[in-house]
């Protein structure tokens, strides 16, 4: 073989082994970029795994927020409910004990002869008894 020809053999052979070479590194280019796509795809996922998580927290922080205020209104009007009543049993109590007095007032005033002529007749006419 001449020189020659181990020179273009050579050169043959280092063209194919560059091409060869080439080829693989094109692969592993490839798959380099196929992980790096997957793992910013998994880092996207996880960004919006993360905020769909805060999110979901936030809405159950303002329906908890939302349930306490309810809370409390509803503890306001039930006050105020219980405010009012007992102001009426009060006043209701109240003018049961001034008919009670007025009328143990004019027993007393009967009784003694200290009454006045119209307060004799109808001294228990003139009590209210629906107060009792």
């Amino acid at each position: 073989m001449s020189s020659h020809e181990q020179s273009y053999r050579a050169g043959e052979a280092k063209g194919h082994a560059q091409e060869k070479t080439g080829r693989a590194m094109d692969t592993v280019k490839d798959k380099a970029q196929a992980a790096r796509d997957k793992a910013s795809e998994a880092a996207d996922a996880t960004r919006e795994r993360g905020s769909e998580t805060k999110e979901q927290t936030g809405s159950y922080a303002q329906a908890a927020k939302d349930k306490a205020s309810q809370m409390a209104e509803s503890g306001r009007e039930t006050a105020a409910a219980g405010k009012e009543k007992t102001g009426g049993f009060l006043q209701k109590t109240g003018d049961q004990v001034k008919g009670m007095a007025q009328g143990a007032a004019e027993a007393a005033k009967h009784t003694f002869g200290m009454a006045e002529e119209e307060d004799k007749e109808d001294v228990f006419k003139k009590r209210d008894t629906t107060n009792y």
